[in-house]
């Protein structure tokens, strides 16, 4: 990445009176200055490391309060920390200082079916909330490909989704209320316990996909959904990109809001193919994009909600087109899309991962625009994601001699996108990865009115600098 914040030089020793503060408020088997201790905190899933000169691991709101006032009145950059699942260098210390681990935080506070929340601390997995909220019969939605060891603080934090988006929405929809300390150490209450409630501006939202930059949540009140009594998969294959681009319009433009809706190009097929190494893959010879949709509800309602989905995917260009009721059938067709992944390892040592979102209308302008800028960059694009948002997961490949060319495309990828009336982000976050291009997105006097909401939250600037936002405080 160019001007990589991760280069830079280490700063001064942390004062001792700042030691001694934490050292006070936390046991020492949970506050270190050892760089052994604090190395395996300094990194994330974006394979970026910064050593971290400090790591504190609390267990309790007050906890964190009290490491958050040491920090401020100090001046010591303080960066939270999940399961560090975040693709874009979100939970990683470029400005060094402290990093705040929440892995202890991770207790469910209350279960309370009959009104359908749950409160849980952030440390808490995605999966073992899922597994929670399931024994009542319930789910919250969010459900990113990393649910089984990602943690809700995270999920929230770059209001992370997945699949189910597409029916359910994001954190932010699924999320009544929140507990969190701001960057002055004062604890923080938003929200309601209910699905309606106006009183006061919205600061639930607002602290969803801020990335820890105004607070660190303690606590969060999430919306939980019951779980439908039937599911079905559909799979469609088609001949061409634009035959899929067409249906994935068509399906989302009829009643039968479908529960998933994945799109994966040619390219994904090929690396699936690639990466089955000599095992049968269950494709047509001549596929060239594949939906695969979901649908949910009542067994009632469900063969006619199979129908108007298969009736929307069905049009020119579609080869072949697979229904799946049971559990055996539906998980041997998602076989394939979980195959992709693992394959993509296949193809190249290098790979730039966006997330990027543009109306589902423009699919198809986005489709050809990413083929025509991978013929002029020479580099090998592989896209696939959640299509009924519009969310595409644009993959850029290549060896060590090709990253500027992959930059010089990534950068091309993102005007494209802009001018689609697309966004640079769906669910991955911003982190430090996709910092230098937000202006790009966002006009100088909003960026502003964030900049000016982020001194009352954070004054002092410590709450995960370098991250998000450019630098105007």
């Amino acid at each position: 990445m160019p001007n990589d914040p991760t280069t830079a030089a280490p700063p001064a020793s942390l004062p001792s009176a700042f030691e001694e503060a934490c050292s006070r408020a936390l046991p020492p088997r949970r506050f270190s200055t050892d760089p052994a201790d604090c190395l395996p905190y300094g990194s994330d899933n974006s394979r970026r490391t910064m050593l971290p000169q400090a790591i504190a691991i609390p267990d309790t709101a007050e906890e964190v309060q009290a490491i958050v006032k040491a920090c401020a009145e100090h001046r010591i950059p303080l960066t939270t920390r999940g399961r560090a699942t975040n693709t874009v260098g979100g939970t990683v210390p470029v400005k060094h200082g402290l990093v705040l681990s929440l892995e202890r935080m991770n207790r469910l506070i209350r279960m309370a079916p009959d009104d359908r929340y749950a409160e849980v601390e952030p440390g808490m997995l995605n999966a073992e909330l899922q597994s929670i909220a399931g024994e009542h019969g319930f789910f919250w939605p969010p459900d990113p490909t990393s649910a089984a060891y990602c943690s809700i603080g995270g999920n929230l934090g770059c209001n992370a989704s997945g699949p189910r988006a597409v029916k359910y929405g994001t954190c932010r929809e699924n999320t009544l209320g929140i507990t969190a300390v701001d960057g002055q150490g004062r604890l923080l209450k938003t929200g309601v316990y209910t699905t309606k409630g106006v009183v006061g501006y919205d600061l639930t939202r607002l602290l969803v996909g801020s990335e820890g930059t105004l607070g660190i949540i303690t606590s969060a009140v999430l919306k939980l959904t019951p779980v439908p009594a039937s599911k079905a998969t559909v799979r469609a294959i088609y001949d061409s990109i634009e035959g899929s681009a067409r249906a994935i319009a068509r399906v989302m433009a009829q009643p039968e809001t479908p529960c998933a809706l994945e799109f994966i190009d040619r390219n994904a097929i090929a690396a699936i193919r690639a990466g089955a190494r000599g095992t049968q893959v269950d494709l047509p010879a001549n596929a060239a994009a594949m939906l695969m949709i979901e649908v949910d509800g009542s067994r009632e309602s469900l063969s006619s909600a199979i129908s108007a989905v298969s009736d929307a995917a069905s049009g020119d260009g579609l080869v072949e087109l697979r229904q799946a009721t049971d559990a055996g059938e539906i998980a041997a067709l998602w076989a394939t899309r979980k195959a992709l992944s693992p394959a993509l390892r296949h193809i190249a040592s290098k790979k730039i991962n966006e997330d990027v979102v543009v109306p589902v209308s423009r699919l198809p302008e986005l489709i050809a625009g990413l083929d025509a800028l991978a013929e002029k960059h020479q580099v090998h694009i592989v896209n696939f994601g959640h299509a009924g948002n519009g969310n595409m997961h644009t993959n850029l490949l290549g060896e060590p001699e090709d990253m500027e060319r992959m930059h010089r495309c990534l950068d091309d990828v993102f005007d494209l996108v802009l001018s689609l009336d697309g966004t640079l982000s769906g669910e991955h976050g911003v982190g430090i990865e996709k910092r230098p291009f937000i202006d790009r997105e966002i006009p100088a006097a909003s960026l502003d009115v964030m900049a000016e909401l982020k001194r009352v939250f954070d004054p002092h600037g410590i709450l995960n600098p370098g991250k998000l936002l450019p630098d105007r405080i």
